[in-house]
């Protein structure tokens, strides 16, 4: 049929409904899956974009992207705004976090199959999904620090005038991470430790992406931040300046996740989505775009770079209900020795 007529035939049947009250779905007004997450993920380097363009390509849906600072906040929002949070995925958490999360009372079971999941030390939760994971690390600039710390000790007691930038552990997961890492090593001398820490530390900043926008303009040559790292800028830079220290005490692991909210307005597509997180079309994105470690297969192997990188002889990671039992304590700890309150 000519395409006039089809359009013809289209615009009189509009009228006649029109005219009897009844009303044809607009296909413009197609669904919104809301998700929650950290800024440096929806950024225009970050895989947000790229995860964004691929599933709306099989949901029929549009992907609305909310970004707060880091992963804490994230939990901070969701505590302020309660059961009546507009998101259906919150993205971002870590395992540090996920028990305070669950205690909330605002997530559901995911109903996710998590056997493509693949995490040092496994993963098994019934309410969060693992989408990517990475080692802590000292990051540092080579052209400006020819001796880095090759232990936590040595970052504790070394020269001074040598500063690093840290995140806040109570609004940056990164900053919780070295919370975690330093009560690992150091146990109850926590406090003492970061009392000699606090004269190497530059400034502390709310989260990730501006700790290093800080450490990348050289302002200071060491900066928090995580062993794969480095691989951005051999990748994408191709420089090998920026290098992470290997601890000889070893480094706490980081694996974030992301959870379904039990208010969620578009639950079926934030079940699909969180699915769709273990699949390729999402996982590809997080090697060079998220510059972490795939918590799944990828549809190709990782560039070569990420075989440089420092390889942990020993993880540290603390139970999630021990993290949330004891946060609270520790960050007091720390707030008092670095007189940051």
């Amino acid at each position: 049929m000519p395409s006039y007529l089809v359009d013809t035939l289209r615009s009189g049947l509009a009228a006649a409904l029109l005219a009897t009250g009844l009303v044809l779905p607009a296909h413009a007004a197609e669904k919104t899956l809301t998700v929650y997450t950290y800024e440096s993920f929806i950024s225009e380097w970050g895989p947000g974009p790229k995860v964004k363009e691929a599933f709306e390509k099989s949901c029929g849906c549009t992907v609305n992207f909310v970004g707060v600072a880091d992963g804490v906040a994230l939990l901070t929002r969701l505590k302020l705004e309660g059961e009546g949070s507009k998101a259906d995925v919150v993205l971002g958490l870590d395992t540090s976090l996920t028990e305070e999360a669950k205690q909330t009372g605002l997530f559901e079971a995911s109903g996710t199959d998590l056997a493509k999941a693949k995490v040092p030390g496994g993963f098994s939760d019934d309410v969060f999904v693992p989408y990517d994971y990475g080692h802590f690390a000292v990051v540092y600039d080579s052209e400006t620090l020819r001796n880095p710390p090759k232990s936590l000790k040595e970052l504790v007691e070394g020269d001074p005038s040598q500063k690093i930038v840290i995140e806040d552990p109570r609004t940056s997961t990164p900053g919780l991470g070295l919370l975690l890492w330093v009560k690992s090593v150091y146990g109850d001398k926590a406090p003492e430790a970061w009392a000699k820490l606090k004269g190497r530390v530059l400034t502390v900043t709310p989260g990730w992406s501006e700790a290093y926008g800080l450490f990348t303009k050289g302002e200071v040559p060491m900066v928090l931040s995580y062993t794969t790292s480095p691989a951005y800028h051999m990748v994408a830079e191709e420089t090998d300046r920026y290098q992470a220290a290997e601890f000889s005490e070893g480094h706490y692991i980081q694996i974030e996740v992301a959870g379904l909210l039990k208010n969620a307005p578009q639950k079926d597509l934030a079940r699909q989505f969180l699915a769709f997180m273990l699949e390729p079309g999402f996982q590809d994105t997080i090697p060079t775009n998220n510059w972490m470690m795939p918590a799944a297969a990828t549809s190709e192997p990782l560039p070569d770079a990420f075989g440089t990188l420092v390889q942990p002889k020993t993880t540290f990671l603390m139970s999630s209900a021990e993290v949330a039992a004891n946060r609270k304590a520790w960050i007091d700890e720390w707030l008092a020795a670095m007189t940051l309150n």
